[in-house]
């Protein structure tokens, strides 16, 4: 699996600019957890949700380790762009993961 770390530019402003509409099938790695070390683990990929207004404040909506979705800083997560094969395998690993943590949690 390949993996390509999206670059920002120069300036911090830049490196947010980079809007999620631009990005197709979104992927980000966390690179801090803060507040948040049960919901979020480091160097894990995380599918994210496009969501103008939480970027606008700087947040992104990741599904984390719940199967939920959450808003959490953006500087939390570094965007990854990933080729067509390795974005159906992640997908599918997180449908199976959601599926089956739903199933648990009727269950």
């Amino acid at each position: 699996m390949r993996l390509t770390v999206l670059e920002p530019e120069n300036t911090k402003s830049n490196a947010f600019s980079m809007s999620m509409k631009s990005m197709k099938n979104e992927f980000v790695i966390c690179v801090k957890n803060g507040d948040y070390p049960a919901s979020l683990e480091l160097r894990k990929l995380y599918p994210v949700l496009p969501d103008p207004t939480a970027e606008a404040r700087r947040l992104m909506r990741v599904v984390d380790e719940s199967g939920e979705d959450y808003l959490y800083p953006a500087n939390y997560f570094v965007a990854v762009k990933l080729e067509e094969p390795a974005r159906r395998a992640v997908r599918r690993a997180v449908t199976a993961d959601a599926t089956l943590s739903r199933t648990v949690r009727m269950g």
